[in-house]
Formats: structure tokens, C-alpha cells, sequence
């Protein structure tokens, strides 16, 4: 589809704007369920801060807030099909925005990379009305943006992140590599898990634990990595495969085992904040197909 026209958006403005909001409410939301979320292996929530010294539930509440108008803006500019510039300048606006709020701790920066591109990718959609499905939104982060983002060199990066250190360091893919493939750990294997779990019958937050160990399972988080090398990664990846093969989320004493490896995550400074990023999206995801714009 060619580019909306500039009066055909005009035109369209009021309901764009409708639509830009509630999908910014949805990313938000998404990403408050994950930090309300307990027990993650070494994550912060309003029980904890797992193994953070530096930061709180009430920093991250901080960054939220600073992060809402982005959200509304970056949508808005999906609906438009702007290109990849102008989402990287609304990214780097909102990250500069984030540490205003926090004093300087990065809380957010996965999710403004992640959850930007998914939220205009959702805006994307619904302005083409399109259905929101699995396939339309990687096709649409195909079609639109991976182009631009094979082309940015991971030095080009002002302060590089965690993940963009660890994906020089160690060959991982990281959250760029996860956008250049239409995010497969997201498509593939914590929205499936996520549905799965909800087929069973599970709530939100048992189903939204089950993706979560998944994730850890299967995603080598590059915040794992950064913090504990390839054995601390070596160590979550292990002891989350044990407990999805002990049952996970259905089977009896499951939140004492998740409790523990929470414990020894955070004793051991490991805090797998890219699966927690990859989780909030799949929800946030997850929210947009079920809840139409």
C-alpha cells in the first residue's frame, strides 16, 4: 500500500488519534502487568528488586508515566508509514524523557525499541484495517522497517546498550536482531505459550508466568549475559527448562520452585530483563488482537 496522503490522513485525524491513544494505553498496560508480575526470577515487582539495587516498582512506575505521550506519538506515526528516522528519533527522545524520570537508570530502554516498533506496526494495521494478526504485523515490520534497521551500525549507538554490547561480544542477536527477524521469540514462541496456557485455563498472571519461563528457556537474554556470562545464562536457560518440564504453572508446589529460583537469581545478580521486555510485548500483542481498536 502506498503511503497515506497527507490529506486522507487529515481527514481520517480524529479517529487516528482514537486509535493512536488506545493503542498507547494497551503498550502501557502491558507494561505495568509485567511489573506487577511475581515471582520473576530476578526481576523487579512490587514485591521486590530482585537483583537491582538501583531500582524500584516506583521507578519504574516513574518511567511509565514519562513514556505515555511516546507511545501516542510512535502509533500515530505507524498510521502514517513513517519511515524508520522518524521512529528512531521519537525512540531517542523517549529514552532521554525515561532517564529524566529515573535519574538516570534505564528502566525502559528494551521496551521503547520493542514495544515501539510493535505499537507502530499495530497503528500500521489499523490504518490499512487490517486485522492485527501474527502474520500482518511481522509483515508489516518486514515491509516498513527492517531495512533501515539492518542498515544502523551497532556503533552508531550514542551510549550502547546492555544487549548491544553482549551481541558484539557473544554473537547473540539481541533486540535489534530480534526486529530484524519480525520478532521470533515473540511470534513464536511466547504468544503460543501464552495461548496455550489461557486454552487451559489458566488466569492471566499464571499464563503470562508460563510464556514467561518459556522465554527463559529458549531466548538467550542478552541482561543474562551482560551480568552473569554464558554460565549465568547457562544456569536460567537449565533451571527454567526443569521447571516446565516439572509441570510449570499447572502442576502443585509450582510457586515455591519459581519462588527459589527467584531467590537464587537475585542473590546471583541475574535479571533477564530482555525476556521480561519480550513478555510485555506478547501481551501487549496478545491485548490488540483480542480487544479490537
Amino acid at each position: 500500500m502506498n503511503h497515506l496522503s497527507l490529506k486522507t490522513f487529515a481527514a481520517a485525524e480524529p479517529e487516528f488519534r482514537r486509535v493512536s491513544h488506545r493503542i498507547a494505553r494497551n503498550v502501557v498496560r502491558s507494561l505495568y502487568q509485567e511489573l506487577a508480575l511475581y515471582p520473576k526470577p530476578g526481576l523487579v515487582s512490587f514485591r521486590d528488586n530482585g537483583a537491582h539495587r538501583d531500582m524500584n516498582a516506583a521507578t519504574f512506575v516513574r518511567s511509565l508515566f514519562s513514556l505515555r505521550g511516546y507511545f501516542v506519538a510512535i502509533a500515530a506515526a505507524g498510521m502514517r508509514e513513517a519511515k524508520f528516522d522518524e521512529l528512531q528519533q521519537l525512540g531517542l527522545a523517549a529514552e532521554s524523557r525515561m532517564l529524566h524520570a529515573t535519574r538516570g537508570i534505564n528502566t525502559h530502554r528494551g521496551a521503547i525499541f520493542t514495544h515501539g516498533i510493535l505499537a507502530a506496526a499495530a497503528g500500521c494495521a489499523a490504518a490499512r484495517n487490517l486485522v492485527p494478526s501474527d502474520d500482518n504485523l511481522r509483515a508489516i515490520v518486514t515491509a516498513n522497517w527492517s531495512r533501515d534497521l539492518r542498515a544502523i551500525a551497532v556503533a552508531s549507538a550514542t551510549t550502547p546498550s546492555h544487549g548491544q554490547l553482549m551481541a558484539a561480544c557473544h554473537g547473540v542477536t539481541g533486540a535489534r536482531g530480534e526486529a530484524l527477524l519480525a520478532f521470533p521469540s515473540i511470534f513464536e514462541s511466547a504468544l503460543p505459550a501464552l495461548r496455550s496456557a489461557l486454552a487451559r485455563g489458566a488466569d492471566t498472571q499464571h499464563a503470562l508466568l508460563h510464556a514467561f519461563f518459556v522465554l527463559l528457556a529458549e531466548t538467550p537474554d542478552t541482561n543474562v549475559l551482560f551480568r552473569g556470562g554464558t554460565e549465568g545464562l547457562q544456569f536460567i536457560q537449565t533451571q527454567a527448562a526443569d521447571f516446565l518440564e516439572r509441570g510449570s504453572v499447572f502442576e502443585t508446589g509450582w510457586q515455591a520452585r519459581a519462588e527459589s529460583l527467584h531467590r537464587r537469581c537475585s542473590i546471583q545478580n541475574l535479571s533477564p530483563g530482555g525476556c521480561a521486555d519480550l513478555l510485555a510485548a506478547a501481551w501487549f500483542v496478545h491485548q490488540v488482537q483480542t480487544d479490537p481498536l
